[in-house]
């Protein structure tokens, strides 16, 4: 019927303050930043043909040891941990933008065959090879009705 806009005030902004505060925001020094802009995440990318699927993920200084893969009802999961393990005390940085943390996503890519699902791990470039079911192969079971 009507919609009620609150009336604050204390908390009223000129416009001028308010186009300043975003633009200020919008083009602030780290906003090209990958934490920003991929949510602590990495990029994929993910191909299909006729018999199979090709995820290429983005994993720059990421050791193979810190990367899991896992293929669970119809769900890739890709995660890996980067660790800051040296501590420096001597140093008196000015900015530290390299970022430590643990990164996940899940895809859900069905009709895979599951055991011969292949990756591997080169110059920060993880490939996983998903290959497909054979064509025209479902696995159906018939209900007897009673």
């Amino acid at each position: 019927m009507f919609d009620l806009v609150p009336f604050r005030r204390n908390n009223i902004m000129k416009r001028d303050d308010y186009f300043n505060k975003f633009f200020d925001n919008f083009f602030k020094d780290d906003f090209f930043s990958s934490n920003e802009l991929m949510g602590n995440s990495f990029r994929v990318d993910v191909k299909e043909t006729d018999t199979d699927y090709m995820i290429e993920a983005e994993l720059p200084g990421i050791n193979k040891e810190s990367i899991n893969v896992e293929y669970t009802n119809n769900y890739l999961t890709i995660s890996a941990k980067k660790e800051d393990k040296i501590e420096d005390t001597t140093s008196n940085y000015v900015r530290r933008e390299i970022s430590y943390g643990e990164f996940k996503r899940s895809f859900y890519v069905d009709n895979v065959n599951d055991t011969d699902i292949k990756a591997e791990f080169s110059n920060g470039i993880l490939k996983i090879n998903l290959p497909k079911k054979e064509v025209g192969k479902t696995d159906t079971k018939k209900i007897e009705i009673q």
